[in-house]
């Protein structure tokens, strides 16, 4: 009795074979998520790093949904095998345009793009093994070069997808593509003239290395520390927090100035004193603020204090000093240190600083 229910053909297909497939389905969405792990930790043991921070949890969190959904792919395409289409609906066969075709085509463009999407995330995580090894290290160069090496990692993997698509989807003759490619890739080239100078830009910076990633710059109107280098630009950091994308193209042309070579950063600025400051109060002035910023830990001794002038409307005296440190929070720290001593300075010898005024003389 149960046999013949089994063995009832509905659609083309007997019940056991709809037992087969939804069984293996319902199976796949059950034990999808333990597979999914264990396919990881396999992955795992392959490339991962003994000396690595970077664990087993944060390689699952990468792999996961990509090894699930290739999972349930090759699930649902074993469960697959067991049914066929009603004969009396008369599809067109798998090498024919039909509804077969078409279901045959989206199946494996999926698949394709599940077995990309592992090696992206393969990809990401040899990236952050790499990075914690160059964070420990005092050359900035690695912590530049690996988002590089990345990039062109994640590229490569996608160059191989396009293909495998073309080829295995499409139908498309590779070689003859391949050499499509190479004679209009003059073309291409001349058409896209800017973007193959940023990254030629790219290449330049990276061997010529006039930064590297962490560094402080100024590059035309812009100031601030230096994030990545990609292919076609480089992200600044500014100190208000903005992130600025600057073409490689010009951080090359364009005159740079990096901070981070620096050993000290130059300050000078001018105060102006009141005209009513006797010449004893300003040499006074003058004398101890030039012996504060000698003995300022934060500077070296090639400041400079000087008279410099008479203003419009004011005695204005030169400061010039250098903080002996590239950082910009120690340059602005002690900036705003010597401004509190100089007030003091200035308010301890009964002097003042002066503001623009204009004088008028009335006659009757």
């Amino acid at each position: 009795m149960n046999t013949n229910i089994i063995t009832k053909v509905f659609l083309g297909n007997t019940i056991e074979d709809y037992i087969w497939f939804f069984g293996s389905i319902l199976l796949g969405l059950i034990f999808k998520k333990l597979i999914s792990k264990y396919f990881s930790h396999l992955l795992f043991k392959i490339i991962k790093n003994q000396d690595s921070n970077v664990g087993a949890e944060k390689f699952n969190s990468l792999l996961i949904q990509p090894i699930s959904l290739c999972i349930m792919l090759s699930i649902i395409y074993i469960g697959s095998t067991h049914i066929q289409f009603p004969p009396e609906w008369n599809l067109a066969n798998v090498d024919k345009i039909g509804l077969k075709m078409l279901i045959n085509k989206t199946f494996s463009l999926i698949f394709i793009y599940s077995i990309c999407w592992i090696l992206l995330r393969m990809i990401d995580f040899i990236g952050l093994i790499l990075s914690k090894k160059a964070e420990a290290t005092e050359n900035k160069m690695d912590d530049q070069l690996i988002p590089f090496i990345i990039e062109i990692g994640k590229i490569l993997v996608y160059i191989l997808g396009v293909f495998i698509i073309l080829g295995n989807i499409f139908n498309v003759n590779i070689a003859a593509l391949a050499t499509g490619l190479g004679i209009g890739g003059v073309a291409l080239a001349m058409a896209s003239k800017e973007s193959l100078e940023n990254l030629l830009g790219s290449f330049t910076i990276f061997f010529d290395q006039p930064f590297t990633v962490g560094d402080v710059v100024t590059v035309g109107s812009v100031t601030g520390t230096i994030e990545k280098v990609g292919f076609r630009s480089t992200r600044i950091r500014t100190f208000d927090k903005s992130l600025v994308t600057v073409p490689n193209k010009k951080m090359i042309d364009a005159e740079l100035d990096n901070l981070g070579l620096r050993s000290v950063r130059r300050v000078k600025f001018s105060i102006g004193l009141t005209y009513e400051t006797s010449t004893d109060q300003i040499k006074s002035i003058v004398n101890d603020i030039q012996e504060m910023i000698n003995q300022h830990e934060k500077t070296n001794q090639e400041g400079r204090v000087r008279f410099q002038e008479f203003g419009s409307s004011s005695l204005d005296i030169m400061i010039l000093y250098y903080v002996s440190s590239p950082r910009w929070e120690d340059l602005i720290n002690v900036k705003e240190d010597i401004n509190y001593k100089i007030m003091d300075i200035v308010k301890k010898h009964k002097s003042d600083f002066a503001f623009p005024s204009t004088t008028v003389y009335l006659t009757k």
